[in-house]
């Protein structure tokens, strides 16, 4: 998964992997945000907001920004400036 990202983004605590994001984009009309990780012990102190700002400032605020999130953060989204949307379409992958 890494290997294939063209953008990795990591914050990390006295030499500890703390958060982590990774993202595909061509840099010039989307960029996907396929993974936002934060250890527990590290949530609710605004690292995974800082993660999505690193994301925004390499690719550019003309860039859209686009994820599909995990049933238990659909909360979270909202609060660091995703909205919610209608228009999209999947076929999802076979496991």
């Amino acid at each position: 998964m890494f290997a294939n990202a063209n953008l990795v983004c990591s914050a990390w605590h006295e030499g500890k992997l703390v958060g982590v994001c990774r993202a595909l984009t061509d840099f010039s009309y989307c960029c996907y945000l396929s993974d936002l990780a934060v250890d527990k012990a590290f949530q609710k102190r605004g690292i995974g907001s800082q993660l999505i700002d690193q994301v925004r400032s390499a690719v550019g605020e003309e860039v859209a920004l686009i994820l599909l999130s995990a049933p238990e953060a659909m909360a979270y989204y909202p609060k660091v400036g995703f909205e919610r949307i209608e228009n999209g379409f999947i076929i999802k992958r076979n496991r």
